[in-house]
């Protein structure tokens, strides 16, 4: 039997994590201050509070005695992304979220293809994996660690697949469930814009390009401070000429990744410009906007009137129409009308 080691200061995890993974693993518990005379294994499970210095040092430290194949799976707060960051820093190869659920921690340890069974509810696969390629992309981007074309085309290929297999609506319900603002938003835009370029009926190069698009829109806010991009009110005018630095951030994260197509570069740094010239960072008018980031852009204002926020409640998709087209020139009259349809699904 594979040995599980379980870093935690808390007895209740280690024997829940126990109890979940009983009969496919023998799990020790190491006590961190006592762990001189325990290497790490294969497979390793840190539920821990990250925020102590010492501490985390400490566990670097060991962690580094790990096999060179060895996974290092840390538990997180569900959309804490200071813990996220923290967590890859000091040595995690991938993490799960509290509560733990041992479908997720499975699919972790063991991946997809071995013999145990996952069951998983119809888009859970697909958000999980949607949260994860983001924490991965965005920490890389807050760290100015390179970006990986292949994995990032991967994780745009096997969202277009969920979507278009369970469709808008039930995406859209699934990604309500996760709480972090940033993950949520690119996942809704994600999906708006995929359903978007089906209705439209792009080919699947086009799909993709735009779904990938969708999910690294926002990429740039991985150098936005976090109290300001998880605030759980209004922006005040500072905090907001911050936020808007994003579009740009984004692109130099993006632009010395090889293989990414100029298309896909174009949509991340311009999907907040308007055709009448109002949006930022450049300012562009009308002809100056590429047909594929007009398209990003209304999924991206969609999205962002469906979500659950602290300080407001979601829209219903009529209403988040209605102010697309109260929004007149600053966005395609066209596109916003053939959007319609999708503002009609039913998303409760």
């Amino acid at each position: 039997m594979k040995r599980l080691c379980v870093v935690s200061s808390v007895h209740e995890s280690v024997a829940d994590i126990g109890r979940q993974l009983n009969g496919l693993f023998a799990v020790k518990a190491v006590n961190l201050n006592e762990c001189s005379t325990e290497i790490p294994g294969e497979f390793t499970v840190v539920d821990l509070e990250l925020s102590d210095r010492f501490q985390a040092g400490h566990l670097r430290t060991w962690l580094r005695q790990r096999p060179k194949d060895g996974l290092a799976i840390f538990v997180v707060d569900r959309g804490s992304r200071i813990q996220t960051v923290r967590a890859f820093s000091i040595g995690a190869t991938d993490i799960v979220r509290r509560p733990i659920r041992s479908e997720e921690l499975l699919s972790k340890l063991l991946g997809k293809n071995e013999n145990h069974t996952i069951s998983v509810p119809d888009t859970s696969d697909g958000i999980v994996a949607g949260i994860s390629a983001l924490e991965h992309m965005f920490f890389a981007a807050s760290t100015g660690a390179p970006l990986n074309a292949q994995q990032i085309a991967a994780a745009g290929e096997a969202l277009v697949t969920q979507i278009e297999i369970y469709g808008f609506a039930d995406w859209v319900h699934a990604v309500r469930e996760h709480h972090s603002q940033t993950y949520q938003h690119c996942l809704l835009v994600c999906g708006a814009a995929a359903a978007f370029a089906q209705l439209l009926g792009f080919n699947e190069v086009d799909r993709r390009r735009v779904a990938t698009a969708a999910l690294l829109h926002d990429i740039g806010k991985a150098k936005v401070p976090v109290e300001i991009l998880e605030k759980p009110s209004q922006l005040d005018h500072n905090e907001m000429a911050i936020m808007k630095q994003h579009p740009e951030l984004g692109y130099e994260a993006l632009r010395t990744v090889d293989g990414l197509h100029p298309e896909l570069l174009d949509m991340v740094l311009h999907h907040h410009e308007y055709l009448d010239g109002s949006g930022y960072p450049h300012g562009l008018h009308s002809s100056e906007i590429s047909d594929l980031t007009r398209i990003i852009t209304i999924a991206d204002i969609f999205g962002a009137l469906l979500e659950r926020r602290p300080y407001k409640a979601p829209m219903a998709g009529s209403a988040a129409y209605q102010v697309m087209l109260d929004m007149n020139q600053k966005l395609d009259r066209d596109l916003v009308r053939a959007f319609q349809p999708l503002s009609r699904v039913r998303f409760e």
